[in-house]
Order: structure tokens, then sequence, then C-alpha cells
């Protein structure tokens, strides 16, 4: 792996700094926007059993927001009628939306960087290639003492080939991967929040039943 990174040359180390933090985001990624982090399956019952009697006190609350991101936007609909318990249903939804809001940004983190390495990586590897070109044409123009074109140095022309054909080829192998894992959690993101609109939503209404006198 050594000899091919210096085959490569100067333009395979953005490529190498690239694929590092694309590897770190691909895994934070996994770890962070597990189910049992998101939207776990059984809390949203939990949510309504505890409410059934009546709005809870602070400290199921502030549990519940603790527990996931979903538990801290259906802890705003709690928080909204003990700080209120005469707010409107205007009112609990613009909060919980507002909630939403903040958890969908905290779900696509990282997603723009995955995204920019996905984009930028093919690029990084094309101007390896052009650098590897100039060499190739660099070592095939003389050293203008009247050394004619063509005969020029055969290991400074491989030298350039490497150069271009590595940098093309780690661009590729860095940016195919990025692609994947990006579209991967945009569409695993999209289905979480689905899934936390359609609570929020029932857990609105239930809000609104118990709060009724």
């Amino acid at each position: 792996m050594l000899s091919i990174i210096q085959a490569a040359g100067w333009p395979i180390w953005p490529l190498i700094v690239c694929s590092v933090l694309g590897l770190a985001l691909v895994i934070e990624r996994f770890v962070s926007l597990k189910a049992s982090r998101i939207v776990p399956p059984k809390l949203l019952d939990e949510a309504i059993m505890v409410s059934r009697n009546g709005i809870p006190g602070p400290d199921v609350v502030t549990q519940l927001e603790q527990n996931s991101v979903l538990g801290a936007v259906l802890a705003t609909g709690f928080r909204t009628f003990n700080a209120n318990p005469k707010a409107t249903a205007e009112d609990l939804r613009a909060n919980l939306e507002g909630a939403g809001r903040h958890a969908a940004a905290k779900l696509q983190r990282y997603l723009g960087a995955l995204a920019t390495i996905a984009s930028a990586a093919p690029l990084l590897g094309l101007l390896g290639t052009v650098i590897g070109m100039i060499e190739i044409f660099g070592s095939q123009a003389g050293d203008g003492m009247g050394i004619s074109a063509g005969g020029g140095n055969p290991a400074q022309l491989a030298h350039g080939i490497s150069i271009a054909l590595y940098n093309t080829a780690f661009g590729l192998i860095i940016a195919i991967p990025a692609l994947i894992f990006w579209r991967y959690f945009r569409a695993r993101v999209d289905e979480y929040l689905l899934a936390m609109e359609v609570s929020t939503e029932r857990f609105a209404r239930h809000l609104l039943s118990v709060r009724k006198p």
C-alpha cells in the first residue's frame, strides 16, 4: 500500500484525507441512526399510557426527553401544557413542529459532508490525472538542450502514468461508496421523519383529549 501511495504522488493525500473522513462519517451515522436512538417502537404507546390520566410531572418529561429523538419531540408536548395548561391546539402543534424541525436537523447532520466527499473525490482524482498527464508531457518534451520530442525519460513517463491512473482509481473508489452510503442514510432519515410525523400527530390528538375538562 505504501508503494502505491508513493507511486501515486502527492495528489493522493487529499484523497486519503477524504477516505478517512468519509469512513468516520459513515461509522458515526450508523451508530447515531439506530432505531433505538431515534424512534423506539413502543415509546409512543408508553408516553400515551403515562399521560392517560393527565400530564405527567417534570421528572417523567425529562426522562422521556433523554430517551431518544422521538422522545424529545413528545416531551415538547408535555412541556407545552406544563408551562401553560390553557395552551391551544395551535400552540401545541407549533411547538411540536418546532421540535420536529430540530429533530430533522439532528438526523441530517453530517450528511451534507458525506455528499461533499462523494462529489469532491472524483474531482480530486481528476486533478491527480491532470497532474500525471502534465508530467507525461513534460517527460516527452525534452530538456531544452537539443533533445528531440519523444526522447524523454522513460522512468518519468511511467511515473506520470502511475500518478494519472492511481489517482483516478482512488477517486472513484472513495466516491462510489460515499454516494451509496449517502443515499442509504438519506432514505433512512426520510423513513424516520415520516414515522416521527405520524407519531407526533397521534400524540397531539391524545394530549388534546387528555387536556379537555
